[in-house]
C-alpha cells in the first residue's frame, strides 16, 4: 500500500506484547516501514499489555504467549472481554496443541509462528483489520485435523451444529445457507472462498459468518473447530 493510499484510510493501530527487547524493536521497526501501520506502544509482559491496550484501544495487538508476570494467553483473554474491537494476533514460538487450543479459546484472532514470513505477517494484520481470522496453515492443520476426525461419525457441518449447542444453553439452529457456509469454514476456506463457492459477495458472507458465531455463541471463526476438537480429547 503507498502512502498516499494510507492517506485515504486511517492507518492500523498496533501495540507489540513481546518480552524479549530485541524481537520488540525489530517488529517495531518492519511495521513503522508500511505505510498503512502504525505502532502506537509497546509492552514487555502480559500486565502492561492490557493496561497498554485498553489505553491506547489499538485495531490489532500482536501478542507473544511466554511473557512475564501474566501470560499471553491471560492477556489476550483480558484484552478481548474489555476490547471486542481490538484484534489479537498471536506471535509466538509455541505451537502444541493445548497452547493454540488456550489462544483461539481466549479470543485471539490469528495465530503465527515466529518463522513465519515479513509478508505473511504483514499480510495477516491487514487481513484481521478487514475482521477476518487468520490460523498460520501448520496451526490450521492441528485443529482442522482434530475437527475432522470428530466430524466423520456424522459426515456433515451437522455435527458442528450439534456440537456447539451441546457446549453452550440457548445456541440457535442454523439454517440450510447458515449450516452451508459452517461446513466451508471448517474446511479452512476463507470469505472470499466462500463467496465465491455460494454465490454470494463477500461482504455477505461476512455478515453470515457473525450471525452464525452469535447463534452458536462462538467468539471467533476457529473456535467452533477447537471446542470439538477439546471435547474429543476429553472423551
Amino acid at each position: 500500500m503507498t502512502i498516499d493510499e494510507a492517506n485515504g484510510e486511517s492507518r492500523i493501530s498496533i501495540v507489540i506484547a513481546e518480552d524479549q527487547a530485541l524481537v520488540r524493536r525489530g517488529t517495531s521497526l518492519l511495521l513503522a516501514l508500511e505505510a498503512d501501520m502504525h505502532v502506537v506502544g509497546q509492552a514487555c509482559d502480559g500486565i502492561e499489555a492490557v493496561a497498554m491496550a485498553e489505553q491506547l484501544q489499538p485495531d490489532v495487538v500482536l501478542m507473544d504467549l511466554h511473557m512475564p508476570r501474566v501470560s499471553g494467553v491471560a492477556a489476550t483473554r483480558e484484552i478481548t472481554r474489555r476490547l471486542p474491537a481490538t484484534q489479537v494476533l498471536v506471535l509466538t514460538t509455541l505451537n502444541d496443541d493445548e497452547t493454540v487450543f488456550e489462544a483461539v479459546r481466549a479470543g485471539a484472532h490469528g495465530y503465527l509462528l515466529k518463522d513465519a514470513s515479513e509478508q505473511e505477517l504483514l499480510e495477516t494484520i491487514r487481513a484481521l483489520r478487514r475482521g477476518e481470522s487468520r490460523l498460520t496453515p501448520q496451526i490450521a492443520r492441528k485443529v482442522m485435523d482434530q475437527f475432522r476426525r470428530l466430524a466423520e461419525p456424522w459426515g456433515s457441518s451437522r455435527a458442528v451444529e450439534h456440537a456447539a449447542a451441546e457446549r453452550q444453553p440457548g445456541a440457535e439452529t442454523l439454517n440450510d445457507k447458515e449450516e452451508r457456509i459452517l461446513e466451508l469454514i471448517t474446511e479452512g476456506k476463507s470469505n472470499r472462498q466462500i463467496a465465491n463457492a455460494v454465490f454470494l459477495a463477500e461482504g455477505t458472507v461476512k455478515n453470515y459468518v457473525s450471525r452464525i458465531m452469535e447463534k452458536l455463541h462462538a467468539n471467533t471463526r476457529t473456535e467452533l473447530a477447537v471446542m470439538a476438537a477439546r471435547q474429543r480429547r476429553a472423551e
